[in-house]
């Protein structure tokens, strides 16, 4: 009880003087901005540290790669559940202290897991460190569920419906950010433990990112804001004048008990379902053509890790572009509606899958060196599919009241992580790519994936755009 009395948001402060609340809301929104990205960047730091640990893990017999394999899959597993349920916490907490105490027990899961002893494998037996780092997997992923609903949170009270997409789409580039840096602190932090003469440099692959997550943490705490109403500013629509978003459920500060907030506001929401079906789709591309890209290409093309390895970043870095341009074109062309732009990407994203799994081909026609298709089409792949990624998450914000935020964007992951991930991108696809099949009927697999969610979208369209219309209408009544 006195934790959850302690996460409690804070009250409405009065209201500053008028002269003040424009130059205080502009650097109050530039703080909180810098806080949730820089912070959900540092959740990265602490998630996929086992990946790039299992090497050296293995060579010095800790573990094999099937049992690494194993101990990875809690990760998405916690996850999905914890995105959804911890979404509804943080819907009724503090997103200052919800964001910052959770990614402090993360970076303190990730210390303890490379700081135990684990037994070298006899005879092939591996069982005690994979139920370990199984268990430290689920406990990262569980937390790490509470990195994004406060960021929701904190979206919806602080940025408007009209200027959300393009804020929100350069907010989501945080995850490249931060999973690019946790791939540069790693070799930093093996030549940092060798130099002091540690020796297990696979240690430094969940150490050194967790301090330096722990630094972030500090920053959260100092720069993130619940609401602007408790530093005694106005509403978000009354300081825009935008009422085209859902109004906050009977009061802002209002703790709407779980039942209801998910009863009357997720699973009565039909448009909430509807691009929830389509995030499943949407997550089975971005996760199944992250996880299997390397293979494929050691397998088909030959290529080695180095190569392997240049192609999954660029895909990585190219949607920090692409989600940037899919939230400028929402808010240019689209008032900040996110559908017609979840088609347009989703599209491009099937022609980049086509120019991925056709290379061979396309090489022999155009003469094309096929290492440059492949790096192209992995690049579109990446710029256009971080688009409805970042886009659906935008979505769920927007068609529930603000207290409902964090709820709705955990209802998105539980289908996203869930299904599209950890059974559709890793068991189905796994499976697929095994069978008589091949790789032939995995691509197959991603470009109807990619046709059913534009056709979703599709559908979303025009029920978006009545949806904001009816709310500005009846704001001005």
């Amino acid at each position: 009880m006195g934790l959850l009395s302690f996460l409690n948001p804070p009250a409405k402060k009065p209201l500053l003087p008028k002269e003040q609340i424009d130059p205080e809301y502009k650097k109050m929104r530039l703080k909180v901005f810098l806080g949730i990205y820089l912070g959900y960047a540092a959740y990265y730091l602490v998630r996929k540290n086992l990946s790039l640990a299992a090497p050296g893990m293995i060579e010095e017999g800790l573990i094999d790669k099937a049992g690494a394999g194993v101990a990875m899959s809690g990760i998405p597993i916690a996850y999905a559940i914890s995105k959804f349920l911890m979404g509804s916490v943080s819907d009724r907490s503090d997103a200052r202290k919800f964001m910052t105490i959770g990614l402090i027990l993360s970076a303190l899961v990730m210390i303890i897991a490379g700081s135990l002893p684990y037994p070298v494998g006899v005879a092939g037996n591996y069982s005690f460190t994979v139920a370990m780092m199984f268990i430290f997997m689920l406990f990262a992923g569980w937390l790490s569920g509470m990195g994004w609903p406060p960021c929701g949170r904190v979206m919806a009270h602080w940025f408007s419906t009209n200027e959300r997409s393009f804020k929100m789409s350069v907010w989501n580039t945080a995850h490249n950010v931060g999973n690019g840096t946790l791939g540069l602190l790693v070799p930093a932090g093996i030549l940092i433990f060798g130099a002091i003469g540690i020796t297990e440099s696979w240690r430094a692959a969940f150490i050194v990112p967790a301090v330096v997550a722990l630094i972030f943490a500090l920053f959260c705490w100092w720069a993130i804001r619940d609401t602007p109403e408790s530093c005694g500013l106005p509403s978000i629509e009354e300081y825009r004048d935008d009422y085209s978003g859902a109004k906050a459920a009977k009061g802002e500060e209002e703790k709407i008990p779980f039942r209801r907030l998910f009863i009357d506001y997720i699973f009565k929401n039909k448009m909430l379902w509807l691009i929830a079906c389509a995030n499943v789709f949407v997550y089975l591309i971005r996760y199944g053509i992250a996880d299997w890209s390397p293979t494929y290409l050691t397998e088909v093309f030959h290529w080695d890790k180095d190569q392997a390895s240049i192609a999954y970043a660029i895909r990585e870095y190219a949607g920090i572009p692409g989600t940037i341009l899919g939230g400028w074109i929402s808010t240019k062309f689209f008032n900040g509606r996110c559908a017609p732009v979840n088609v347009i990407f989703l599209i491009a994203t099937a022609i980049g899958v086509i120019g991925y799994w056709q290379a061979d081909t396309i090489s022999q026609f155009t003469t094309i060196p096929i290492a440059y298709i492949i790096y192209t089409s992995l690049a579109l792949i990446g710029g256009a599919i971080y688009v409805p990624v970042a886009m659906i998450g935008i979505q769920a914000l927007a068609i529930v009241p603000k207290n409902a935020a964090g709820t709705s964007a955990g209802f998105m992951s539980l289908f996203g992580y869930l299904l599209g991930d950890a059974v559709l991108s890793k068991i189905v696809l796994g499976y697929v790519a095994q069978s008589s099949y091949g790789w032939n009927a995995t691509f197959w697999v991603f470009i109807i994936g990619a046709i059913l969610a534009a056709a979703i979208c599709t559908v979303a369209w025009g029920k978006e755009k009545r949806m904001m219309e009816e709310r500005i209408a009846a704001a001005h009544k």
